[in-house]
């Protein structure tokens, strides 16, 4: 029986009656990704599987050059797309108990029906079969979307976005509602000033007005976050290595912008001043709408600079940093509470050690309006492994609510990784199915269970989001 089965990752009976019950074949909202919304709008055609896996997935990427694949097999444009497919066929059986053996295969057999194990020895019939089916019109994107009973999909869009892909798809919708969210990390990006002055024409272009100081910067934003709200978006993001809650002054942002865009490098103190302005400003924009806010933190960007000179960003070299975050991070939400303008919050962390701390934040700030308002997201990144899942599922069990979580998230620029939930809902029924097997969970309320399970996987995505 191939290792993939009907009780893959399903330990005991209890984890199976979980699954079977209540997170086998819910639907999904996908409530962050970076799917491109042109490629669904033109219900993309992949001419094989080695653009389908290969062509953005640094995390596939990071393996193969650990296996000592050299990179013009990797990024390279020199090679055929067998090559590189063979290549990853090659690098496949020594990531045993790394994650991208379980998605590979799980991707292999409910997208494709494939069950075989991925090696050299099978690599040319797989690459062919797959193919095949690629070709077909029912392998295009919103096909592959359609199957996995997806509803929302959130993108991820930049304040400058004319959204025009988004707009497409709500003129021919095909059964999944794709909404853009609001991600506005360029505009904090003020190290850079020659960038900050070439996007803050971009930005001033599409609000249809001129940006001169810290006010208009804040006004042209508003006006996009209203062009956003009008294009069905209900949620915001943020990528940063840490909080920001530096104190400042309006006249000190003001004086910080303005240098800027004359070409001042900001010093140290004048960048944290103004991302912690900024952040704050851009928080009670999103309460203001009722919108939800997310936050991913912690990563440190672009650590190889051959890798970033050669291929540019995303290409696989980001860490997880390890700055504290608890100090800032309470500071930021404690002054948003006290005004009485803290937004729905999903709060992630990249580094494992702020599991707990970030739990302790987040539960700093619930009120009392909804349930979970303030939420520890799911694990993210480096952490949306097996280890990582449990972890994050026991510190949210230890220190907060797991029956009211918002569930899993794709984060990913792959139209066939929603085998992820999957993924994560085996995994979840596990670690409650096992506590029920060892009598640290009544088995006489399984109804409860079965209905927490389907909640986490679903419904409480759909109750909170509101999309």
């Amino acid at each position: 029986m191939h290792f993939i089965n009907e009780n893959f990752m399903l330990t005991c009976d209890a984890a199976r009656e979980l699954y079977q019950k209540g997170a086998k074949g819910k639907p999904i909202i996908d409530y962050h990704c970076h799917l491109s919304p042109e490629q669904i709008a033109n219900n993309i055609q992949f001419k094989d599987i080695t653009q389908l896996w290969l062509s953005e997935d640094h995390y596939k990427w990071r393996a193969m050059r650990a296996n000592g694949i050299p990179e013009e097999y990797v990024t390279g444009n020199k090679c055929s797309s067998w090559e590189k497919f063979s290549k990853w066929a090659e690098t496949v059986p020594y990531l045993m108990r790394n994650p991208l053996y379980h998605w590979t295969h799980l991707e292999l057999s409910r997208v494709f029906g494939i069950d075989k194990l991925l090696s050299p020895a099978t690599a040319r019939e797989i690459f062919e079969e797959c193919n095949a089916m690629l070709a077909q019109e029912k392998f295009r994107g919103q096909s592959l979307i359609r199957k996995f009973g997806v509803e929302v999909i959130c993108t991820t869009d930049d304040p400058a976005d004319s959204l025009e892909w988004h707009q497409a798809i709500a003129r021919k919708p095909f059964g999944t509602k794709v909404l853009p969210t609001w991600r506005p990390d360029k505009a904090l990006a003020i190290e850079n000033p020659d960038a900050y002055w070439a996007y803050i024409n971009k930005l001033a272009e599409a609000a249809g007005m001129d940006i001169t100081d810290y006010s208009t910067l804040l006004e042209a934003l508003q006006k996009r976050h209203n062009f956003f709200e009008d294009a069905g978006c209900r949620l915001s993001d943020h990528g940063m290595e840490t909080f920001y809650a530096a104190p400042y002054t309006q006249s000190e942002i003001d004086r910080i912008f303005k240098r800027t865009l004359a070409g001042k490098v900001p010093d140290q103190i004048e960048v944290d001043k103004f991302r912690s302005a900024f952040m704050h400003d851009m928080a009670v924009m999103d309460a203001e709408s009722g919108w939800a806010q997310q936050f991913h933190v912690g990563p440190l960007r672009n650590n190889s600079s051959r890798l970033f000179n050669s291929f540019g960003p995303d290409a696989g070299c980001d860490s997880m940093s390890d700055l504290p975050i608890a100090r800032a991070g309470n500071l930021f939400f404690d002054n948003l509470d006290k005004e009485g303008k803290l937004a729905k919050t999903i709060l992630y962390c990249l580094n494992p050690k702020d599991n707990e701390t970030m739990l302790s934040i987040a539960y700093n700030f619930n009120d009392g309006s909804i349930p979970g308002k303030m939420q520890f997201g799911a694990a993210w990144w480096f952490l949306d492994q097996e280890d990582g899942m449990r972890k994050q599922l026991n510190a949210l069990s230890s220190h907060g609510l797991l029956s009211r979580f918002v569930g899993m998230l794709t984060d990913s620029r792959s139209f066939i990784s929603y085998t992820r939930h999957e993924y994560f809902r085996r995994i979840l029924c596990d670690v409650i199915g096992t506590d029920v097997e060892n009598g640290k969970l009544p088995a006489d309320q399984m109804d409860f269970l079965v209905k927490m399970v389907g909640d986490i996987s679903y419904n409480n995505a759909r109750e909170y989001f509101k999309f």
